[in-house]
């Protein structure tokens, strides 16, 4: 669902009245401020993370749509700071779809969860036309070390955990028209959890993050920019991409969401959206196309940032510094 008509559609849910005093107390993120899960404290040093996401196939294999599914779902955990626990199926399959099918697209799921130290404990299946699988995850977080998308602060440095471009790749791999090493490379990328991002943003005491997915780096930056009351400004050449993935913009093969992303920024910027000329038109789209089991995007203050980078590279893994959080709620796209 777009931006703009999922918050038509929330607008009628209000944080209801007559809550007990431990629930208004305990429940810490909700409703009341839109982010990537929920969160409730139960002891003064213990909090859970809840979540849920699931989506139709992404990609032919099986075993490697479940594995993403399951990415994708406990992305929200670590976009919250938290850490994977445990989580429940979630999935719907045609009546005559074959059962060593979805047996493989189960496996897929739980062998990502038990990599994130979790366990897939139960679950619910409907019948469906149209094949979707995901799960509802549950996670911990200390209460006061929540990251959340209203903790941006003028002057931290923002830093990315995974290249954009999945959206272009998986769009044009449908239509058969993206090269095999290509997809190879977006798959490796959304099938990578955002664990040691979320490790590392803690260890260097981030506030403010969120896991860029359906609503593209833009749309998600946006309802960032509107829950902390600052902006962004971002460096068009340090942005990293999904090799291929320009060409395959360039080529037009983009899905229809990114329109409908931009669409929301605009109405939502409006002028807050500073582009500069020489950004190619094909990034800003990039910008604003839906991602899968994207990475997280977070900021660090100034004089701790230095060390994000090489903490990603002693456990492996690349994170890429981007721009920096500003006082003016805009978006300021810098070539």
């Amino acid at each position: 669902m777009a931006p703009g008509d999922l918050q038509e559609v929330l607008a009628g849910l209000k944080r209801p009245t007559g809550l007990s005093a431990e629930t208004e107390r305990n429940l810490l993120v909700g409703l009341g401020a839109a982010d990537d899960a929920a969160v409730y404290r139960l002891t003064d040093d213990l909090a859970i993370v809840e979540t849920v996401d699931f989506f139709p196939p992404v990609v032919d294999d099986p075993w490697t749509w479940g594995a993403v599914a399951a990415v994708n779902a406990m992305s929200d955990v670590y976009a919250m700071g938290g850490e994977v626990l445990f989580a429940l199926a979630v999935a719907g399959f045609p009546r005559d779809f074959d059962k060593k099918v979805i047996a493989e697209v189960f496996r897929g799921g739980a062998e990502k969860v038990a990599e994130a130290g979790g366990v897939v404990a139960g679950g619910h299946t409907v019948i469906d036309p149209e094949p979707k699988y995901g799960l509802c995850v549950t996670g911990r977080v200390h209460p006061e070390r929540i990251f959340i998308k209203g903790g941006l602060r003028p002057g931290d440095r923002l830093f990315l955990s995974k290249p954009l471009g999945t959206g272009v790749v998986t769009t044009a791999a449908k239509d058969e028209a993206a090269p095999p090493e290509v997809v190879d490379e977006a798959v490796a990328s959304m099938l990578r959890l955002n664990r040691v991002a979320a490790r590392v943003a803690r260890e260097h005491g981030a506030t403010g993050a969120t896991d860029i997915t359906g609503f593209g780096l833009l749309g998600h930056a946006t309802e960032m920019i509107a829950a902390s009351g600052a902006g962004i400004a971002l460096t068009a050449s340090r942005l990293p991409l999904l090799p291929g993935a320009l060409a395959l913009a360039e080529a037009g093969r983009f899905s229809g969401g990114m329109k409908r992303n931009r669409r929301h920024v605009d109405h939502v910027l409006g002028a807050r959206l500073e582009i500069d000329p020489t950004v190619p038109p094909t990034l800003v789209s990039i910008l604003a196309e839906a991602e899968t089991s994207g990475g997280l995007l977070f900021s660090i203050a100034r004089d701790r940032a230095q060390g994000v980078v090489p903490a990603f590279g002693a456990s492996g893994e690349r994170c890429w510094e981007i721009g920096e959080v500003v006082a003016e709620p805009v978006i300021r796209l810098r070539a």
